[in-house]
C-alpha cells in the first residue's frame, strides 16, 4: 500500500498534516497526512526524525564495553539492551546459553524480569491509563498521572508502586535502577545475597496481587468500550517473537516463531542466531527508522508486529498459573484464532506483567540465586547474535569483532522498528475515520496519538532528542497555504 503512494506528496490537490512531535511515548517523533479533496487520508507516516548512530559509533571499541554501552540508548529499557548485548558477547568469549552456570542465567532470568515489569507498569500506569480510564477525547488536563492518582488513587498508586518493585529488583542485582552493570562476557557480575532476597520477598505477594488487578482492571475497561476497542486503529499483521522449546511464552531465550493474521506458522523454532536468512530490512528516505519484513515474503506482504500481542498470540501457553488464565480469557475474547486489535495490546502486556511477577516469585524461593558460579569461558569467536524480548518486542544485536576483540560491525533491529510499519498502518487507519473535514481539534491529535501509544514505541532507540518540544498541527492546501491550524505547548495548553 506505501510503497504506490511514495509520491502522494506530488499529486495536485493533495493538503497536508503535520503533528510534531508525537507525545507521552519514550522519544520524539512526527506523524504527516496527506488528505484528498474529500479529506480522504491517502498517506500516512509515522516519522522519527533524528539520527542515533549507535551502529556506527560502537565500532572499535572492546566487546566487553559493550553491554554497558548500548544500554544508555535509553532510560526506559536499558537492562533489554544490556542483557541482549551480553547473550551476543557470551558467543564472543565462546559460551552458549546452555554452558551458563545456573545461577548466573536465573539472575539474568530475575534481572529481564524485574526490567519488563517496570517498563509494563510504566507505560500503562503513567502513559496510557489516562486515555484509557477517562476516554480519548477527555480534557487534556486529565491525561496525566497526577490526574490518575486522584481520581483513582488505589490505580494509581498500585502502578507507581509495581514500577518502582521493577527497578529493586533490577537495583539489587545490577547496583543502579537505571543503566547499571550486572553481566560480564559467560556471566554475572554477583548473585543476590540472602539480606537483598528477603528484602524483595517482602512485597512480592502484594506485587502478585495487584498485577493480577491490573489484568481485570484492562479487561473490563476493553469490554465496556466495545466494539471501539476492537475495531480502533486495528489492522491485521503477521507476529514475530521468541517461543520456548515447548511452545510457551518466552521472554528471555528461544527460538523465533511467525505466524500470519489467520494463525498458521511462518517460522517455528528458527535458530536467532541464522535470523539474516529469515528477516531483511527496507530503508526509506523520509525516515531514519528501517522497516524489517520476512525475507519469504518481501517487503509489501512481510511485514509484521512484535511485543505483548505478538508473544501472548502466538504461544501455545504461558507456564505460570494466573497469567495463563488470563491468556485463556483474552484469547476467548476473539472469534478468530488471532487478536488483531491494536488496543489489545494494553491487555496482553498486563499479562505479561502479571507473568513477570509469578516468574520473579519463583526465582526469589529458588536457593539457585544465592549461588557463587557466575562465571563460564570457552574458545573466543569473531560473531555474537544475542536476542531477547524486550518489553516492546523481539530485539537482535549482533557484533563482529576483529583479532584484538574491537567491534568492526553492529547491527542492532529495536523491536518498535520491527513494528514500524504496523503503526503506520494503525494511524493511516485511525486518520481516515476520525478526520473530519479542516475542523482541527486537539482530541483528533490524541487519537493519533492513542494507535501509536498502544505500540509502546521506544523511539529514542532510533533518535535522539533535547529538550520539550511543542506540538503544532497545521492543514496546508495544494499552493502552500494554511487554511486551518491547532497547536498543543510544552506545558499542555491548546489553541486552535
Amino acid at each position: 500500500m506505501y510503497e504506490a503512494l511514495e509520491t502522494a506528496e506530488n499529486v495536485s490537490g493533495l493538503r497536508r498534516v503535520v503533528i510534531d512531535p508525537v507525545s507521552r511515548v519514550e522519544g520524539h517523533g512526527k506523524v504527516t497526512l496527506l488528505l484528498d479533496a474529500e479529506n480522504q487520508v491517502k498517506q500516512a507516516r509515522l516519522h522519527i526524525v533524528e539520527f542515533r548512530g549507535f551502529e556506527k559509533f560502537i565500532q572499535g571499541r572492546p566487546y566487553w564495553e559493550l553491554p554497558v554501552m548500548v544500554q544508555r540508548l535509553c532510560g526506559i529499557c536499558p537492562v533489554s539492551h544490556h542483557l541482549a548485548a551480553a547473550k551476543a558477547i557470551d558467543q564472543l568469549v565462546g559460551v552458549d546459553p546452555q554452558d551458563l552456570p545456573e545461577t548466573a542465567d536465573k539472575i539474568r532470568h530475575l534481572l529481564h524480569y524485574g526490567q519488563v515489569l517496570q517498563s509494563h507498569a510504566l507505560h500503562f500506569f503513567h502513559l496510557s491509563s489516562p486515555d484509557l480510564l477517562y476516554g480519548f477525547d477527555s480534557d487534556i488536563a486529565k491525561r496525566n498521572i497526577i490526574a490518575v492518582l486522584a481520581d483513582f488513587p488505589e490505580v494509581g498508586l498500585q502502578g507507581v508502586k509495581l514500577r518502582k518493585y521493577g527497578q529493586e529488583v533490577i537495583r539489587a542485582i545490577s547496583g543502579k535502577r537505571v543503566h547499571g552493570a550486572a553481566a560480564l562476557p559467560g556471566g554475572v557480575v554477583k548473585a543476590l545475597n540472602l539480606e537483598e532476597r528477603d528484602y524483595l520477598l517482602q512485597d512480592i505477594e502484594d506485587i502478585v496481587s495487584w498485577a493480577e488487578q491490573a489484568v481485570g482492571l484492562i479487561q473490563r475497561v476493553h469490554e465496556s468500550n466495545l466494539p471501539l476497542y476492537d475495531d480502533f486503529a486495528t489492522i491485521r499483521s503477521h507476529y514475530l517473537g521468541l517461543i520456548a522449546p515447548d511452545g510457551g511464552l518466552e521472554l528471555y531465550h528461544g527460538g523465533l516463531r511467525a505466524k500470519n493474521d489467520r494463525g498458521e506458522t511462518l517460522l517455528d523454532h528458527f535458530d536467532y542466531t541464522r535470523y539474516e536468512e529469515a528477516i531483511q530490512e527496507e530503508v526509506r528516505s523520509w525516515t531514519y527508522m528501517k522497516f524489517p519484513f520476512l525475507t519469504a515474503l518481501g517487503p509489501t506482504l512481510g511485514w509484521y508486529r512484535v511485543g505483548p500481542l505478538a508473544r501472548v498470540n502466538n504461544c501455545d501457553f504461558i507456564a505460570t498459573p494466573l497469567a495463563e488464565a488470563a491468556r485463556l480469557s483474552f484469547k476467548q475474547h476473539s472469534v478468530e484464532c488471532m487478536v488483531h486489535s491494536t488496543l489489545a495490546f494494553h491487555w496482553a502486556r498486563l499479562i505479561e506483567l502479571l507473568h513477570c511477577a509469578e516468574r520473579i516469585r519463583e526465582l526469589l524461593l529458588d536457593p539457585a540465586i544465592l549461588g557463587r558460579e557466575l562465571l563460564a569461558k570457552g574458545e573466543k569467536r569473531h560473531e555474537g547474535i544475542g536476542v531477547i524480548e524486550a518489553p516492546r518486542g523481539t530485539l537482535f544485536h549482533h557484533y563482529q569483532v576483529d583479532e584484538q576483540g574491537l567491534v568492526t560491525k553492529a547491527n542492532l533491529i529495536v523491536s518498535t522498528t520491527s513494528n514500524n510499519q504496523a503503526m503506520n498502518e494503525s494511524v493511516r487507519q485511525v486518520a481516515s475515520v476520525y478526520l473530519s473535514g479542516r475542523e482541527l481539534s486537539e482530541p483528533l491529535l490524541n487519537n493519533i496519538e492513542v494507535a501509536i501509544r498502544a505500540y509502546d514505541p521506544c523511539l529514542s532507540c532510533a533518535t535522539h532528542a533535547v529538550g520539550k518540544m511543542p506540538l503544532r498541527l497545521e492543514l496546508v492546501d495544494a499552493a502552500g497555504n494554511v487554511v486551518d491550524s491547532a497547536s498543543r505547548s510544552a506545558d499542555g495548553g491548546f489553541a486552535h
